[in-house]
């Protein structure tokens, strides 16, 4: 898997860098990872019992969860001396058993480029897995084995959750031997929007994450696509992404990341049934309002974002955006970052119609409504 290091993490969390939980093997060293977990019970009288309580869930919570918690290897046709095609582990992950078909639920970028995987639980049987499909825009694929008496997890409801509940992060951190590593640690946040590491090849950045439930458990590379599970031993997320560098030299400590376990049964659902999932596609390119360039537009505008292309044919062309139109608000929500249209966006379904508030030079403020379309495969 993929280790990347982000320039930021959008929303309130202002941290330079993001982790990939995967574990690769291409001579790169680990990331480090983050160092939260945790929350100690107060050693008294009084909370005794609720202290051998929590352990008792956690522990029941592990011994429910584990057995469905599989490893990943990834692994690709490289070359030798001799110009003789041999297979090369690229990388290690997590996924968890949803449907006792086979079904399991991991990260797209687990599965990235793979030429085979190979699925091992932690009962030590071992299958070949078969990628059911992949979708990059919301880092998440199913693959499928073939198997008897498969451990499954039960997929919760990730809308229950409230900020400091408890939650334990199951997956193959380090790819270490003997099976997943089990740690705990609270909901920070929820509903945070991040962007995924650019893509090292071509330096783009990765496509936005939304509705992401932040955690403290400790998770390190190898916990990709692994679960996160409440108390009732429910997956309510799939853990994806950990915070880097806070800033030069400081690490950040106790921000990971998890793909709400509802949004990802959507996908999931798609990619079974037609290998893929669909996605609304308006059609621009655009960049955030920043001062400078807005005083370059010369606009008093200080939020929205600003239409940089329009692709021709698009859902944007047809309804007739325009390059260096100013984007301020979509539906009834004003545009506070370049984030928020994507997000607005990523509620809707092709088809939907929503209107955009757009303020063009010379002709003022108008409402433009939009019909979405489906997004092409590879934009």
């Amino acid at each position: 898997m993929k280790i990347g290091v982000l320039a930021r993490i959008v929303a309130t969390v202002l941290l330079s860098g993001l982790i990939w939980f995967g574990v690769q093997w291409s001579g790169v060293l680990y990331s480090p990872s983050t160092q939260g977990g945790a929350r100690p019970m107060v050693a008294s009288a009084q909370t005794a019992t609720t202290a051998e309580g929590f352990a008792a869930a956690v522990r029941q919570v592990a011994e429910q969860v584990k057995p469905a918690v599989v490893q990943i290897t990834s692994t690709q046709q490289g070359l030798s001396f001799f110009n003789e095609p041999v297979p090369q582990q690229t990388g290690v992950g997590s996924g968890v058993i949803y449907d006792k078909a086979g079904y399991i639920l991991t990260n797209s970028h687990v599965v990235d480029g793979a030429d085979k995987l190979t699925v091992a639980l932690p009962d030590g049987r071992s299958f070949d897995g078969q990628l059911v499909g992949s979708d990059p825009l919301t880092d998440l694929a199913v693959v499928k084995i073939n198997a008897d008496n498969l451990p499954v997890a039960t997929l919760g409801d990730s809308t229950q959750l409230s900020v400091g509940d408890w939650v334990v992060a199951i997956g193959n951190a380090l790819a270490l031997p003997g099976g997943p590593t089990v740690t705990q640690g609270v909901v920070s946040a929820l509903g945070r929007t991040i962007q995924e590491p650019s893509n090292t090849q071509t330096g783009a950045g990765g496509p936005f994450l939304y509705d992401l439930i932040q955690t403290d458990a400790a998770i390190n590379p190898g916990n990709s696509g692994g679960a996160l599970v409440n108390l009732q031993g429910q997956v309510v997320g799939i853990n994806t992404l950990v915070a880097g560098m806070a800033e030069p030299g400081v690490q950040a400590q106790g921000i990971g990341f998890a793909i709400s376990i509802n949004g990802a049964k959507q996908i999931a659902e798609q990619l079974v049934a037609t290998g893929h999932a669909t996605h609304p596609f308006l059609g621009i390119s655009y960049a955030a309002l920043s001062p400078a360039l807005a005083r370059q537009l010369g606009t008093q505008q200080t939020k929205g974002v600003v239409v940089g292309q329009v692709v021709p044919g698009s859902p944007a062309a047809r309804a007739g955006l325009q390059r260096l139109d100013i984007i301020t608000q979509i539906d009834q929500t004003p545009i506070t970052d370049e984030s928020t249209l994507g997000e607005v966006l990523n509620s809707h379904k092709p088809g939907d119609t929503v209107t955009l508030t757009v303020q063009r030079d010379g002709q003022g403020t108008q409402q433009i409504k939009v019909t979405l379309g489906e997004r092409p495969t590879g934009q």
